[in-house]
């Protein structure tokens, strides 16, 4: 889940999925105590940083590469480059400190170039390192091509759920167009294998532990390292905690209802201003909301692309800008460019996909410039990744058995948001069982105290998952209560901001339990 620290948008959660053949590779493995058998010359490269290229690149921001195996059990064949960007330390340095903003899917080195600001603060102490994972951006980017048909055909949704089988076939074929368009990067995706990649930069970098602070998805990548590789735990902050015990038929239920939530606190906010587009009663809003997708499904508006905008197009942005509360404006402006004047192109810029743009097809494992990363590319890697971390396939009996009542379901808990999240949830139907190294090895760990942020308005990591998380890593986890609104903390709180550098900066840590107030509770 692709943390929102910008005003930009960015991409989370869409469908696509992983490819047939999956392989994790170092699922199950007991955690490290070295590199392992042919991976010493991994471990033993280290970073040539130059100015990174591109009109769009802050001064001051450096590009490297890390190289890792393609696959972690024949280290000694194929291999792969993973784009890294930093901001130098200012201060007296305690070595490096690598984000990661979630997704699963999100570039690290184009959002730190982006939002390079948010974290000035902590080159106090610390060299800044962002990082493009396995599969996406500049590392070997996944790709399903251009085309990303909804299974639950959008304008004959009840016909789909009376013929699953047509729903399976759709699957399948979105799959083999996954397959085709990306390398073998895809069968080698997941986040043990990221968490792998993760300790070959952390020695890189030249550090003997990990100071990591990871939002959203990457909180799960901060805990799955944090298991595989105990002892090389330094300080480490997971903001916007995922999951590491829900299949992923029960996190879209959880997402879609928290989506509903944050739209009607949207819409609360919108009808307040004369100029809100849906009008000044959020009852009356709300039902408007729904006929404005039922609308463009039946009857999508073109845009310059070529493509249709539809309904699901229109709730995928909506998504986008529910993040965060910075974004509502823009948002709200952008909806009313559609209504008043046929205009997509704001809301193009908040949604995810696109066309444009040929689809990447697998090279030598090097890096892809930023111009040739394919659009659909944090899509792709973000079901990849999801699927890849998952153990559970439902049945073809399964699906035929429990569409209808799955889609009432995700419906009750969204009208807006509910089909749009259980297309992404049968996005892993036929793909080969992820691995179950998550669920059953990533708990009662033996690290030093981390820091974990939990969001009581958050649309997309509730906060249930934070003490659920806390209580599955058990005495090394420290619960701070953010009681503001948005997905994640650390950029829409100033309490949670101090208290995090506090932490990474000098070790402190407040108690656990305690809490930061909304920012807007004064306003």
């Amino acid at each position: 889940m692709l943390a929102k620290l910008s005003t930009r948008p960015s991409v989370r959660r869409c469908a696509i999925p992983c490819a047939a053949g999956l392989a994790l590779l170092g699922a199950g493995l007991p955690a490290a105590d070295g590199p392992g058998p042919g991976l010493g010359r991994f471990y033993d490269q280290k970073v040539k940083w130059s100015a990174c290229e591109g009109e769009d690149m802050p001064k001051g921001l450096q590009c490297g590469k890390v190289t890792v195996p393609l696959d972690y059990s024949e280290p000694g064949k194929a291999t792969l480059d993973l784009a890294v960007a930093r901001y130098r330390a200012t201060g007296k340095s305690r070595g490096s400190l690598l984000l990661n903003f979630g997704g699963p899917g999100g570039q690290g080195v184009g959002q730190l170039a982006m939002a390079g600001k948010d974290f000035i603060g902590l080159t106090n102490g610390y060299d800044v390192v962002g990082f493009d994972p396995r599969g996406v951006g500049r590392s070997s980017p996944v790709s399903c091509g251009n085309a990303s048909e909804d299974p639950l055909d959008p304008t004959n949704g009840d016909a789909a759920v009376a013929d699953p089988q047509a729903v399976l076939e759709k699957l399948r074929d979105a799959a083999a167009e996954c397959i085709e368009h990306s390398g073998p990067v895809l069968p080698r995706i997941g986040t043990v294998n990221v968490a792998r990649d993760l300790d070959v930069m952390r020695d890189a970098l030249g550090d003997g532990k990990l100071n990591y602070l990871g939002f959203s998805y990457g909180s799960r990548l901060g805990a799955v390292y944090a298991a595989r590789f105990p002892d090389k735990v330094g300080r480490m902050v997971l903001d916007g905690v995922d999951t590491l015990t829900e299949p992923l038929a029960e996190q879209g239920v959880a997402g879609a209802r928290g989506q509903q939530t944050a739209l009607e606190n949207f819409l609360a906010w919108c009808t307040e201003d004369i100029a809100c587009p849906f009008g000044q009663n959020p009852r009356e809003a709300r039902k408007h909301v729904v006929q404005v997708v039922e609308s463009l499904d039946k009857d999508p508006v073109p845009t310059d692309f070529g493509e249709a905008f539809s309904g699901q197009d229109f709730v995928g942005a909506l998504a986008q800008g529910l993040y965060s509360r910075e974004l509502w404006p823009s948002l709200q402006r952008a909806v009313a460019q559609l209504l008043e004047d046929g205009d997509t192109s704001r809301l193009e810029a908040f949604a995810s996909g696109g066309v444009g743009r040929p689809p990447w097809r697998a090279a030598h494992g090097g890096l892809v410039d930023p111009e040739d990363v394919p659009l659909d590319n944090p899509s792709a890697a973000l079901m990849a990744i999801n699927c890849a971390d998952d153990p559970d396939r439902p049945s073809a009996e399964q699906v035929r058995r429990d569409l209808g009542r799955l889609r009432a379901r995700y419906e009750r808990a969204s009208p807006v948001f509910g089909r749009y999240r259980l297309t992404q949830v049968l996005m892993c139907y036929g793909r080969p069982k992820g691995t179950d190294f998550i669920r059953d090895e990533v708990k009662d760990l033996d690290t030093p105290r981390m820091l974990l942020v939990g969001t009581r308005g958050d649309p997309a990591t509730p906060y249930r998952w934070t003490v659920e998380t806390a209580e599955r890593i058990g005495s090394s986890a420290v619960v701070l209560d953010n009681r503001g609104e948005g997905h994640t903390g650390y950029g829409s709180s100033k309490c949670v901001h101090r208290k995090v550098d506090a932490f990474l900066l000098y070790g402190t840590l407040p108690p656990d339990g305690s809490s930061c107030g909304s920012d807007h509770d004064s306003e």
